[in-house]
């Protein structure tokens, strides 16, 4: 090879290596200026999150400082680690009754229902408190939905608003799953399962049901709808008119203006309404316990995994839904 074709490789591997370097560099560069404006974004959110902070909290402070409406939020699934969940609910609760300048509290609910473990404890505390705190009146307003679990909790109140499109009622209880039997036969696939109890892997969406164990199960189901039943009636007491309308617990679901006219609600009004004409204190605070964001991951990742876990084989445990 001559000196000059030598002389050309080298310099196109040269000229290779600095675009090459060049490049790497401008990578690194643009890494460097992204970094720097997302920690000046993050400087930004928590500078205007230390400004208007102090603010907010004299401003709650203030409403708080004089009579007004308590406000604790039902809002989506009952069930443990959400939002809706007891320990949350239930400390709202405690802390707005425990307020001397709470004059009601309105138990502001949309939720399609869920866990009826979750939602017995709600209900059992309002009844407490209530007994317990004679001159502060719960009052539950449904927004969009107050189903099952939901109207669970709900009926626990001294009274019920809703919007006359909301939705009301769904008395009733569900558990669901799937089968893989048929599935599992066309792939050519074998369940083992080794168990100790003749029923322990009774529901497994894996294995053919058997009567006897769905009977049992079906048996769960009603002693939780019977469960469900008595607590309704206990708390609407004769406004319910189930006598002449034993479909009240069927699990259907009614507007508002149809909830109204069957006793499941006792009038059309919204949480504003309702402190303003009923309670008397137009002042809302909102004692709502709020989980921080990183509080809110954490359970996300770790005590939701087995729930999803359990429902993508197949198997959820009784939902008031």
């Amino acid at each position: 090879m001559s000196d000059d074709l030598k002389s050309s490789d080298e310099r196109s591997w040269k000229l290779l290596e600095k675009t090459l370097l060049a490049g790497v560099q401008e990578q690194k560069r643009a890494r460097r200026w992204g970094i720097f404006f997302k920690l000046l974004t993050f400087v930004y959110l928590f500078g205007a999150l230390a400004l208007f902070a102090p603010q907010m909290n004299l401003q709650e402070a203030a409403v708080r400082g004089k009579p007004h409406t308590a406000v604790v939020e039902v809002r989506g699934m009952i069930a443990d680690q959400e939002a809706a969940s007891a320990d949350n609910v239930v400390g709202s609760l405690r802390a707005a009754f425990k307020d001397p300048n709470t004059k009601g509290v309105v138990l502001r609910i949309n939720s399609p229902g869920g866990s009826p473990v979750q939602s017995g404890y709600i209900y059992d505390e309002i009844r407490r408190l209530r007994a317990e705190h004679k001159g502060i009146k719960v009052y539950a307003v449904i927004t969009d939905l107050g189903a099952s679990g939901a109207y669970y909790i709900a009926s626990a109140a001294d009274a019920i608003y809703a919007d006359k499109a909301s939705l009301v009622g769904s008395i009733g209880v569900t558990a669901s799953g799937f089968g893989f039997v048929g599935v599992m036969d066309k792939l050519g696939v074998d369940r083992r399962i080794y168990t100790a109890g003749e029923h322990k892997a009774f529901l497994d969406p894996f294995q053919p049901p058997k009567a006897d164990e769905t009977a049992f199960w079906k048996s769960v189901l009603d002693t939780t709808h019977k469960q469900f039943i008595a607590s309704v009636k206990q708390g609407r007491g004769e406004r319910l008119k189930d006598k002449d309308h034993p479909e009240l617990f069927s699990g259907l679901i009614w507007s508002g203006e149809q909830a109204l006219q069957l006793g499941l609600i006792d009038g059309l009004g919204n949480s504003s309404y309702v402190a303003r004409e009923v309670i008397g204190a137009k002042e809302l605070v909102d004692y709502t316990r709020q989980d921080t964001p990183l509080d809110r991951f954490a359970k996300k990742l770790g005590a939701s995994v087995a729930e999803h876990v359990a429902i993508w084989a197949g198997f959820s445990g009784p939902q008031l839904r």
